[in-house]
């Protein structure tokens, strides 16, 4: 059973949604390649990153109602405001203005990303509410539709939509598929006490940089795509690279202790995930992985450390 949205007026189309509740379940995003360019005149650097999306992940549970209302449980609970503010209230109204529909829906957010993580926890539930938000109010966007509203909201948030792994240019919105055989990821997630604010870390990259004090910029990233149809860890790990890896540790020097551990544990690779301060290291199977975290985890240096894999679709109704 349905129920309409839509005019009065019967001449006007009628959009379908949803009668019961939407779920939606969104991955979180580590970047293989970051490399950061120099500031551009509207205040964002230049872009240029391959996004994975791998299996840590929230949900979003979208049900009918009489005005827009946002709840949540899981990490975050009580620092996460939940009014206007949030890129999920935000996102749901984005959608609303552009199909043309009332903003109503009672919203729960089940919440495993941590905040301020660099996995892009917030971008990933706007990605959901959009997903979310389009099934429960029948406005049938296609995918592309629905990236080009995310792209209003933030910078990772496109790719949130589609998922898997892609080339991520601009300010890291334009965002275009990565053709490559098949091939599943194993990875360990480091979670660090506390978050890092992604605009401190870009200034302190550009302090770094302006002192002489950082490695040249990465650039292009065509030999971490190269790596990637090559299928093989040990190539993708030699390949793996973030320029704002220095500003992360500058800030956070703590986290040079948690690579370390993922390096003594036999890890092919490790690295700060985005703009820190998560570490995500690179294992050679499922089961290496399991074994990295354990001894990570033991090793005291992260609040707590997940095997994960990937590349993982984007938000999806599930």
């Amino acid at each position: 059973m349905t129920e309409a949205w839509g005019p009065d007026d019967e001449d006007e189309p009628r959009l379908r949604g949803a009668s019961g509740p939407v779920r939606v379940r969104v991955p979180a995003k580590i970047n293989l390649h970051l490399g950061v360019g120099p500031l551009r005149p509207d205040g964002y650097h230049e872009l240029n990153t391959v996004y994975h999306a791998i299996s840590l992940h929230d949900e979003l549970t979208a049900r009918r109602g009489d005005t827009l209302t946002l709840t949540m449980e899981g990490e975050g609970t009580g620092e996460l405001a939940l009014d206007d503010s949030n890129l999920v209230i935000r996102a749901a109204h984005a959608l609303a203005a552009y199909a043309g529909v009332p903003p109503y829906a009672r919203l729960h957010l089940r919440k495993q990303i941590p905040l301020a993580g660099g996995l892009a926890g917030g971008s990933a539930d706007a990605a959901a509410a959009l997903v979310a938000c389009d099934a429960l109010w029948g406005t049938g966007l296609s995918r592309d539709e629905l990236a080009a509203i995310a792209a209003g909201l933030g910078s990772d948030v496109p790719f949130l939509i589609h998922g898997g792994t892609a080339l991520g240019t601009g300010r890291g919105e334009a965002v275009s598929p990565v053709l490559a055989r098949p091939t599943s990821w194993h990875w360990v997630v480091a979670v660090a006490d506390g978050g890092l604010s992604t605009p401190e870390v870009y200034r302190e990259l550009d302090r770094l940089r302006a002192a002489g004090a950082a490695a040249a910029p990465l650039g292009s990233a065509d030999a971490l795509l190269a790596a990637l149809r090559q299928r093989d860890p040990a190539v993708l790990a030699a390949a793996l690279g973030n320029d704002m890896q220095a500003a992360a540790l500058s800030l956070r020097p703590a986290l040079a202790a948690t690579l370390k551990a993922g390096e003594a544990a036999g890890a092919l690779a490790g690295l700060v995930s985005g703009s820190g301060p998560t570490c995500v290291f690179l294992a050679a199977d499922g089961s290496d992985a399991e074994r990295i975290a354990a001894e990570i985890e033991a090793a005291g240096v992260c609040r707590a450390a997940r095997a994960a894999h990937g590349p993982m679709p984007g938000a999806r109704v599930v």
